[in-house]
Parts: structure tokens; sequence; C-alpha cells
């Protein structure tokens, strides 16, 4: 395997340049190989604003959505956590928490964290004991802040690897972990049928399946001060934080009421080929962590 502090990449065009960090390995012989021309790498012109006004709305229905999700990503991933924090009141850290409890981690799990951003779901699996973790996500200014993180923490060993790949195209063989899992990710998937598919495929048989997302409350009241929060005061005040110019705190809560209900979620992880689905609502249904098994078949 490739050292801890290095972010192995995938699928990247020829020529196509981006930062490092140490060393960047094009290729892992154990891992699935991919063609060098893989259409998941799609470079944005770099006047163009990662989301506007037409493009927000329908933004899960964009033919370039993988593109504008990595440009904003990389383009806010130097105070996402601040964000993160302040705006969810520093609930965020206590939903990780209770979503790794909800899956019920095991010492000799082998964790796979798909969009893991800077690392925080990550931080989390490997401070519950766990075999080892691997951090993937395609945005490489996310998985440099994961990695400089990282080595900070007392809890450092357990992350044993970070690798720069498309979610819809996981770099590794069938039945490679026991447990993968997702923070606020799968509904910026570009195919969320696809995303389920590729996470159920990377599962060992029992393997089990962890995503934690934003849902809309289904409270009339505390849905209507939700989206005076999310809609109004949030993308203003997050905007100004962040220094964003890109759309970004338009697009993410625009794109939690245009996903997916929970149940829908549930039904589209039972097509995926899970079983013994199940959603539990979190801070008055504003998140649900959703849990489920691959057949031992």
């Amino acid at each position: 395997m490739w050292p801890s502090n290095q972010i192995a990449s995938f699928g990247r065009k020829p020529g196509v340049e981006h930062a490092t960090l140490d060393q960047v390995e094009p290729c892992i012989p154990h891992l699935r190989e991919y063609q060098a021309d893989s259409s998941w790498y799609v470079v944005m012109p770099d006047n163009e604003p990662a989301w506007t006004s037409e493009t927000l709305v329908a933004p899960h229905r964009l033919p370039d959505k993988s593109a504008r999700v990595r440009r904003m990503f990389n383009g806010i991933a130097r105070r996402y956590e601040l964000i993160n924090t302040l705006f969810s009141a520093g609930r965020d850290s206590s939903w990780r928490r209770k979503a790794a409890r909800l899956v019920q981690v095991h010492a000799d799990d082998v964790v796979l964290d798909i969009a893991c951003g800077t690392g925080d779901f990550s931080r989390t699996f490997a401070s519950s004991g766990v075999q080892t973790v691997v951090g993937l996500d395609f945005a490489h200014e996310m998985l440099r802040r994961g990695v400089d993180r990282h080595t900070t923490r007392t809890n450092a060993n357990q992350i044993g690897r970070w690798c720069e790949a498309d979610a819809l195209h996981l770099p590794f063989p069938q039945a490679s972990f026991s447990l993968t899992a997702c923070a606020f990710g799968v509904r910026n998937f570009a195919d969320l049928d696809a995303g389920l598919a590729e996470m159920h495929r990377v599962l060992t048989p029992s393997g089990r399946v962890v995503i934690l997302e934003f849902t809309t409350p289904t409270n009339r009241l505390l849905r209507s001060l939700y989206s005076l929060y999310s809609h109004r005061l949030m993308p203003i005040a997050a905007t100004l934080i962040s220094g964003d110019r890109g759309g970004a705190y338009r697009y993410l809560p625009r794109s939690v009421v245009s996903f997916h209900t929970a149940e829908q979620m549930c039904e589209r992880l039972s097509h995926a080929g899970f079983s013994r689905v199940s959603a539990t609502p979190l801070s008055m249904g504003i998140v649900t962590v959703y849990v489920a098994w691959r057949n031992e078949s």
C-alpha cells in the first residue's frame, strides 16, 4: 500500500496538472486500473463559477454536475470545516459519532469513507478503534487538508490511506471492505444509483453501509424555520466567512430540498442490493442516518 501521508490518484486525463502532496502515485498495482482517458475528470473553465441561478434550478440533472461539485469543494476547502461547525452549531461531530454507533463498528472493520472531504468521518471511525480507514474523494484540495490534519492526530495510524478517485468508479476490487461510509456526500453524486452500486460492490458479504445525509424536516413549522435559515441566512453568512464566489452555499441547501426523501433513499438502497435498510432521523429530521447490509451471498 502507499504511505499514509500521500494521496493515490486515479482517472486523471493525460496532461492535466494538479497539486501534489509529497508524491501522487499514478497506479497502485493491486487496485482496479483506470483508462487514461477516464471520463469522470472533466475540467471547467477557470472563469466559470461552479453554480449560477440557472444551474441551481435542477442541480441534480446537470450532465456536468461532477465537475461543478469538484470545482466547488476545491474552492471552499480552506474553511470547509469551520463553516460546518459554525452553521451546524457544533452538531456535525455528534451526528458522525451517532452514525458510527448505529452501524456498530468492530475492531476488525476495514472502512472506506467515500466523499471523505477533509476526513472528519474518517477520524470518527479511527477514534472508534477500527482496523483501518481509507479516505476517498475526488476534490484534491479537500484531501490535502485531510492529510494535513491526519498527521497531527493521535489516531492517525488508523487512517491508513488517502485516495483521490471518483465515487462512481471506485478503484478497488470486489469485497475489499467490511464497511462503506459516506457523510453528506451522496446527494453530490452525479449518479446516485451508480454510487450506491459501487458501495455495494466493494463490500464483503455481510458488510455494512452507513450514510449520513441532510433531509428536510417533516414538521411544517420546523420545515419553515429550516427553510428560512438554510436558504436565506446561512448562504449569505457562509459566503461572507468563506470568501466563496462560486455559489457553493447556494448550491448546498438547494441540493438538499431537491434530493430524495428518506423513504426514497431507502428504496434506492434496496434497489442497489442492500437489505435490512433503516433510516434514523436526527435533530428533528434535519439529518438522517441510513444503515444497510450486504447479503452473505
